[in-house]
């Protein structure tokens, strides 16, 4: 059912912030959150004050440590927010897509001015609890091997099975995202590989290389959104959102292509539309790229190209920086990391870098348009899924 959306006020970027996604085990996720947090207040010129509603996004709690309920009221009393409407998150992936939408939802229909939008997780202590990915005692499928790694597999071979593409196209996705993490300070892989190195690297699930897969990473990202009528009192440059939609899968969503994400071509829909934008007019992508497969399925589900066509679009270069769209440019989540809940308010952290011409080494020229892809929570093409998309634009 598509959503019907009341007239809505203008809602812009005005500060983002964000920890570097790496291996921090002894750093708790609350103080994760307070370093993005104060980055993206101190960006946007706010006072913690003025903030009157905040969510927060969050997988894997931290057992074991102090302060693991009400995370996001936690963080935000350690930055100076408080008195306000704090939601926490749990939305798979997709929670800081999630997380970002609601901001927007809630300050664009007037119940406040000032929000920020944050994710969390710390995915090397979901590991030593043994809860990342689980699926539960009661899951069969999950019991018999299909979990993430094998969903990714089965994909990639069907795409090779169903349209040619070759092993070689997968790898270039790792290849170009391992260049572009290079240039990312905030990356936790700051590595370049070949071809060569990426398809022999240790099998992990025939046909997936382990350099065909993100890493375990610790962080958080904040961003603080604006009412359009308020910007004027914190910063000169805005950006702006200007189409969002969150979609869950339907019940059977592959089955008319095993490859396809209905969610995904129905989130992407809705938010072009919103912002009365197409596939054409973006700048740059985003998305989900937790393995190298995904990332040229999610290209077709973009309309990026036609369905069957995202390996050859990669191998021609054409999602390189400087390409015709360049997709991931931060280095995604194969080189920058993916602690879950962080990653989709990452994804705005990048894309307002480069629309403010910020990006450093990696910085597409130009760059007007942007958006955010991550889907989460899917395995075996079921309908536990959820895709949030984000659209900004100067």
């Amino acid at each position: 059912m598509k959503a019907k959306l009341p007239s809505m006020r203008r809602v812009a970027v005005i500060g983002v912030g964000m920890s570097p996604f790496i291996k921090q085990t002894q750093r708790t996720l609350a103080e994760l959150g307070v370093e993005a947090c104060h980055a993206a207040i101190k960006d946007s010129g706010i006072s913690p004050k003025d903030v009157g509603v905040l969510y927060c996004a969050n997988v894997h709690t931290d057992a074991g440590f102090l302060h693991q309920d009400c995370l996001g009221e936690d963080i935000a009393s350690r930055v100076g927010v408080a008195n306000c409407e704090i939601t926490n998150v749990e939305n798979a992936c997709s929670g800081g897509s999630t997380a970002v939408r609601r901001t927007w939802y809630d300050i664009g229909m007037g119940m406040y001015d000032v929000g920020i939008a944050l994710g969390v997780d710390s995915m090397t202590r979901a590991i030593k609890k043994g809860t990342l990915l689980s699926r539960g005692l009661d899951d069969i499928d999950a019991s018999l091997g299909m979990t993430m790694p094998t969903f990714a597999a089965l994909v990639m071979r069907r795409h090779m099975a169903q349209y040619g593409s070759t092993p070689e196209q997968f790898a270039k996705v790792s290849v170009k995202n391992h260049r572009n993490g290079a240039l990312n300070p905030y990356a936790q892989y700051q590595k370049e590989f070949t071809v060569e190195e990426v398809l022999n690297s240790r099998m992990v699930c025939d046909p997936l290389t382990l350099y065909m897969i993100c890493p375990y990473s610790d962080g958080a990202a904040a961003i603080v959104l604006c009412a359009a009528d308020k910007v004027a009192q914190y910063t000169t440059h805005p950006v702006w959102m200007a189409g969002s939609s969150l979609k869950s899968a339907d019940y059977f969503q592959n089955e008319k292509n095993l490859v396809a994400s209905g969610m995904g071509e129905r989130a992407s829909a809705e938010a072009y539309e919103m912002a009365g934008l197409g596939p054409k007019d973006l700048d740059l992508v985003e998305l989900h790229d937790a393995f190298a497969s995904t990332e040229i399925a999610n290209i077709e589900d973009l309309g990026l190209c036609p369905r069957g066509e995202g390996g050859i679009l990669t191998q021609e270069g054409a999602t390189e920086i400087g390409g015709r769209i360049p997709v991931n440019p931060s280095g995604g989540l194969l080189a920058q990391g993916h602690p879950l809940s962080a990653s989709g308010v990452r994804q705005i952290c990048e894309i307002t870098w480069h629309l403010r011409g910020q990006a450093g080494k990696r910085q597409v020229q130009g760059a007007k348009v942007g958006l955010a892809h991550m889907e989460g929570g899917m395995v075996a093409g079921l309908q536990s899924g959820v895709c949030g998309i984000n659209i900004v634009t100067l």
